[in-house]
């Protein structure tokens, strides 16, 4: 998970995070042990900011209908209010230990993440530049699920969204296999997606000053392929393995992320516009564990993730949930990220240096480490059908923004200061 976001970046990791809180609040078609029918309400709203960057309001609500049978069908909404500051990949002017920098050095002119706010930013000589923005993203997922027998569960799925400069289709569809009593699941899955990026004035040449390429749009397509294998080993225990790899070709840039071009004081002179591969093979193992203790349920993962641009990433995952008992419960949780950087990853270019063949100053794709505390809370109102649920979760994220080849008064500045972010999730469930 990379935690210095642009815009699209941070919309589809916080949707994938409000997804799984809403489906881990009520039970899935699968789970619909009982044999009942009826229909399930859930809605949830996410709060989360970055320290002086993005902030955003994420509203969703999911219907879901359960057959007797087991079948269900669920229709999602969601809805993304995005405004703030994104760092734009320039490096900070920095300053001279014999005074200050040039004054027109102090201005750095990028255009704003997602078209929004304006384009010239004088950021103090040692801050981070950032492009402020503003954005909206609407989206619907449809899903399908339907057992064949009492061992074979095959879903289905859609979705659709739509912001300002980006537009998403995708299908996905899974099978789960249950075996040898139901003490063991292997289930097996795929997505397809086909993505069109339009931004704000154009496509413009990668390592360029903005060179107009003279296309509008570009398209981007992702096809991933699942494998899963969930063993119950006794009453009390739980273990899972899966195991998935994506690949991704077309316009894979972050249209408005820039790379400075410094002098031989480690001053910018000029920024040039990014360029990444047209293709992208990634893959990760996640190894899961539930354990029921005496009255509390312990949560554990550890997921690996590597790529062919270079990026390699380890998480591990904690979560313990104790009951206190009337319905209610508590559930603290810690998390601790760290990943290294993409081959082409630079801080910034030098001047009169042979341009390569791709680069990024994108931090996201940077060497990156975080920590996250966190804790959720559930209970049921008085008087109230549903249950209700609070999560809150701080994190801090920093890098080694101490690079080897730093220049003048570049080694002077850290390039990947600690960033602060915290989020505020509340969510309700109610069953009919």
């Amino acid at each position: 998970m990379q935690l210095t976001p642009s815009a699209p970046g941070v919309r589809g990791r916080l949707g994938a995070g409000i997804c799984a809180l809403l489906a881990s609040v009520t039970p899935a078609a699968a789970q619909n042990n009982e044999g009942t029918s009826g229909t399930q309400f859930e809605t949830a709203a996410l709060v989360y900011g970055e320290q002086a960057r993005v902030k955003i309001v994420e509203p969703m609500a999911r219907i879901t209908h359960l057959w007797a049978g087991g079948a269900s069908v669920f229709a999602q909404f969601g809805l993304d209010v995005i405004t703030g500051a994104s760092p734009t990949g320039a490096t900070p002017s920095g300053s001279s230990t014999t005074g200050p920098p040039p004054p027109e050095l102090g201005v750095q002119t990028t255009t704003a993440a997602s078209g929004g706010g304006s384009g010239g930013q004088t950021p103090s000589p040692n801050a981070i530049p950032t492009a402020h923005f503003s954005d909206q993203r609407y989206g619907v997922d449809l899903g399908w699920t339907q057992p064949l027998g009492s061992h074979v569960i095959p879903s289905i799925g859609a979705h659709v969204s739509r912001e300002k400069d980006y537009r998403s289709l995708g299908a996905n569809g899974t099978l789960a296999l249950d075996l040898y009593h139901h003490r063991t699941t292997l289930t097996m899955g795929g997505s397809v997606d086909q993505d069109q990026v339009f931004p704000v004035g154009g496509i413009v040449l990668g390592l360029s000053d903005g060179t107009p390429s003279g296309f509008t749009s570009s398209d981007k397509r992702s096809t991933e392929a699942l494998v899963g294998l969930s063993q119950v080993v006794s009453r009390r225990w739980l273990l899972g393995v899966s195991a998935s790899q994506t690949r991704e070709s077309g316009y894979l840039t972050e249209p408005y992320k820039v790379l400075s071009v410094v002098d031989a004081g480690g001053v910018p002179v000029s920024s040039l516009r990014e360029q990444r591969p047209d293709t992208r093979l990634r893959n990760a193992v996640t190894l899961a564990s539930v354990y029921h203790l005496t009255s509390d349920v312990l949560h554990a993962s550890y997921r690996e993730y590597w790529d062919d641009w270079g990026v390699r990433s380890h998480t591990l995952d904690l979560a313990l949930r104790h009951d206190l008992g009337d319905e209610k419960w508590v559930e603290p949780h810690v998390r601790a990220y760290t990943q290294s950087s993409a081959d082409f990853f630079r801080f910034s270019l030098h001047e009169g240096a042979r341009l390569p063949e791709f680069a990024s100053a994108d931090q996201r794709l940077g060497p990156l480490h975080s920590v996250t505390l966190g804790c959720g809370f559930g209970f049921r109102p008085a008087g109230s059908p549903g249950e209700l649920n609070l999560r809150a979760e701080y994190l801090v994220q920093w890098g080694d923004g101490h690079p080897a080849d730093a220049v003048g008064i570049q080694r002077e500045m850290d390039l990947m200061p600690p960033v602060s972010i915290g989020s505020l999730t509340l969510s309700y469930s109610v069953s009919h």
